[in-house]
């Protein structure tokens, strides 16, 4: 539901924060108070046009912000959830827009820039305004149809047909894919079977271009690692290197040999002997070098002939890759591609009759479906034609007649909603021809037939705020009184607003908000709303039952009518 409006710097508005509550909720106001103000405001925020006339004299931005209350399965989560805006079920849902004087107007998701399509997207599912100068979801024949199957129970019938005919749709699709796949092999066989030979030939492997690369890098290298090992092995194979150190080591071992060598320092025996063994374990680790530096030159001996190879089956995929569009790394599912295409080429009947049965298979089960969806709806509108019928007379529209009309669709149209498109349709007078809903001009009539068939519909819609634009204008008395009545019952399931001049409509509110013009201290005139309490209440009724002069009749005859609704 709707849980707060906030309008700043809006046409008359200087600032109003409002909240709302569940039920039914009354505006009322003298003419020209700018109750349809705070409608335009809501409209705006719910992604309305955008006009620079909208921001306030004196002020250089409009803001605009609606917060809801929702459920967590309500379809506005799927709605954020498919445009990718972050979102939080179990917080407030956050609606902005912003009119600037000089720039573009902005709007607003939970703080995330949106474009206002996104705004008008999930004013579908949120808000309802029925009235003079608002077209309800009502008004669209596209929805009458999910109207009437909401209606009359019949969501899974409608989702088994849908779901029948996108499986007909496939299995269609992918006979004629096989036919076209089928004829384009064929219409270059040849050419398909020269680029299978040619591309087989190379018999080009998954992974064999990176491997290839990686091996040709290493090559490269090969002989800079010969000439490094050369080196090595040059420098370990100096006869002078090894006789150095055996000249050292005799010379060092003759002074451990020296008697009473402690007798100079009782430290020299241990520091000669280690010295001693230093030179033997470097003599021992010099051999080891030279024995693994020569199986190092065995694995790494540069071979010519190897890069050149290497290189010649690289270069050769890369030029087959150019002969066929491919990527040199995808020549391996080329050549599969290739090889299945071909294959089509020796296609016989059964395929053909194959994907034609599960065509058929396919159209007769969302026949069925249709069929079956048909039958119910034609039940389920005579119903609902009953329903709404019975409604019209209470609001004085007794001569208005309405049915739902059924069309079949198409050649060529889509069969997912069934075998046929509906609308709903009125005779507005007795002997005139029935047409569509719109033929109600009236701006009054208009809202009163959409309470009527929203009153039918009660059950349907996915919007969970309702508001009614002056749908009393032009009655009083008892067809005011049954207004009312209808707005309070389905108040009961949803909330409701309804813009009211009529003191009955008003009485059956749960609460009342009174809109008023008032001039401030700079003579500017201004827009405020001020949500009334019961004295408050009865006062307002009374000047809606009597005037500016408000009379103890009119206070008595507002008392009834509060205390029967």
């Amino acid at each position: 539901m709707l849980y707060a409006l906030s309008i700043q710097s809006f046409v008359l508005i200087d600032r109003l924060d409002l909240e709302a509550a569940q039920g039914f909720t009354a505006l009322t106001g003298e003419t020209g108070a700018g109750k349809s103000i705070i409608l335009d405001a809501l409209g705006l925020v719910m992604g309305g046009p955008a006009d620079r006339k909208q921001v306030r004299v004196g002020a250089d931005q409009a803001n605009i912000a609606a917060e809801f209350a929702l459920p967590r399965n309500h379809p506005a989560w799927d709605i954020l959830d498919q445009h990718g805006i972050e979102f939080n079920p179990d917080e407030m849902l956050i609606l902005r827009r912003t009119v600037s004087k000089t720039g573009p107007s902005r709007a607003f998701v939970n703080a995330q820039p949106v474009a206002a399509a996104v705004l008008a997207e999930l004013a579908e599912v949120l808000v309802e305004i029925h009235g003079q100068h608002a077209a309800s979801s009502l008004m669209r024949p596209s929805t009458h149809l999910d109207l009437l199957d909401t209606y009359g129970g019949l969501e899974a019938q409608s989702d088994t047909c849908r779901k029948a005919w996108i499986a007909f749709e496939a299995a269609r699709a992918a006979r004629q894919q096989l036919e076209a796949d089928v004829q384009s092999a064929r219409d270059r066989q040849e050419w398909l079977t020269f680029a299978v030979d040619d591309l087989s030939s190379m018999a080009p492997e998954q992974g064999e271009l990176e491997a290839l690369t990686t091996r040709r890098g290493a090559l490269l290298q090969s002989e800079r690692i010969t000439d490094a090992v050369s080196e090595s092995t040059k420098a370990l194979s100096d006869p002078k290197l090894e006789d150095a150190l055996m000249r050292a080591a005799k010379a060092v071992d003759r002074i451990v040999r020296i008697p009473g060598l402690e007798t100079l320092d009782d430290k020299l025996p241990d520091v000669a002997g280690g010295a001693s063994e230093a030179l033997e374990r470097t003599l021992i680790e010099l051999s080891e070098a030279q024995s693994h530096v020569s199986t190092l030159a065995q694995h790494s001996a540069h071979d010519a002939s190897q890069l050149e190879a290497v290189e010649e089956r690289l270069f050769a995929l890369r030029a087959l890759a150019r002969k066929y569009d491919s990527q040199p790394e995808l020549l391996a599912d080329t050549l599969q591609r290739f090889q299945a295409e071909l294959a089509l080429c020796d296609s016989d009947a059964a395929a053909f009759e194959q994907a034609a049965k599960v065509e058929a298979e396919a159209e007769a089960a969302w026949k069925q479906a249709a069929e079956t969806l048909s039958e119910k709806r034609t039940q389920k509108a005579e119903d609902l034609e009953r329903d709404i019928q019975a409604q019209l007379a209470p609001l004085h529209l007794d001569r208005v007649r309405v049915r739902v009309a059924f069309t079949p669709i198409g050649e060529g149209e889509s069969g997912a909603r069934g075998l046929e498109k509906g609308a709903f349709e009125v005779q507005t007078n007795p002997g005139a021809n029935f047409g569509p809903l719109k033929a109600i001009a009236s701006g009054g009539e208009l809202a009163r037939f959409s309470l009527a068939l929203k009153c039918a519909l009660s059950e349907s819609g996915r919007a969970c705020t309702l508001i009614f634009d002056e749908a009393d204008q032009g009655v009083g008395g008892a067809v005011a009184a049954a207004i009312g009545d209808r707005l309070a019952n389905l108040a009961e399931e949803r909330q409701v607003f309804a813009v009211t001049h009529s003191p009955q409509v008003a009485s059956a509110a749960g609460r009342q908000w009174r809109v008023m013009k008032e001039m401030n201290a700079h003579d500017q005139v201004f827009t405020h709303v001020a949500q009334l309490d019961e004295g408050q209440r009865l006062e307002e009724i009374a000047r809606m039952l009597s005037g500016s002069s408000i009379t103890n009749e009119a206070r008595a005859a507002a008392l009834k009518l509060l205390e029967a609704a």
